[in-house]
């Protein structure tokens, strides 16, 4: 017999009550809310651990996702802020020594952002802590069906997005 989860309960206890519900669908939808909570608590744990906040991590994560050096204008862009909050974010993070401001090689004008290497070292850790729970739930699958699991949430995100709904980053 395979092992109950706690949403088995769940789908028996709703099934009496919406006699059409579908339990597999009840199922899955319930499973995936359930372990998006799980993986934002264990994101916000890796932050507690590494000293960050909320704005930092993602801050330095855009930046990261630039290949660490970036102008203000488009971590503003990345994060759909305006600039002058942005401003705040890179203040507090290069007081910290996350980032350092570099005048523009292209522009004088401009300032460059970089990740320095505690930022870096900093962002990875919180990003590792995250990666090994990750690893170790999928874990449970073999590769194929990982691989089957990400092409069918693929399909069922392609019908949410067009529908409408928001595109996540």
């Amino acid at each position: 017999m395979e092992p109950r989860d706690w949403t088995d309960g769940h789908v028996e206890r709703w099934k009496p009550v919406l006699p059409d519900l579908d339990p597999d669908v009840e199922g899955a939808v319930t499973r995936m809310k359930k372990l998006s909570v799980h993986l934002r608590r264990v994101r916000e744990q890796s932050l507690v651990d590494f000293d960050l906040d909320r704005q930092e991590f993602e801050t330095l994560h855009k930046l990261a996702g630039r290949g660490g050096k970036a102008a203000p204008s488009e971590l503003a862009a990345d994060l759909d802020l305006a600039p002058a909050s942005v401003t705040g974010r890179l203040d507090a993070l290069e007081r910290r020594g996350f980032i350092r401001r570099t005048p523009s090689t292209t522009d004088r004008r401009r300032v460059d952002v970089e990740l320095t290497e505690e930022g870096r070292s900093t962002w990875l850790g919180a990003m590792d802590f995250l990666g090994h729970e990750e690893d170790r739930l999928l874990g449970v699958l073999d590769k194929g069906e990982q691989i089957l699991l990400n092409d069918m949430l693929r399909r069922i995100m392609v019908v949410a997005e067009d529908r409408g709904g928001a595109a996540w980053d």
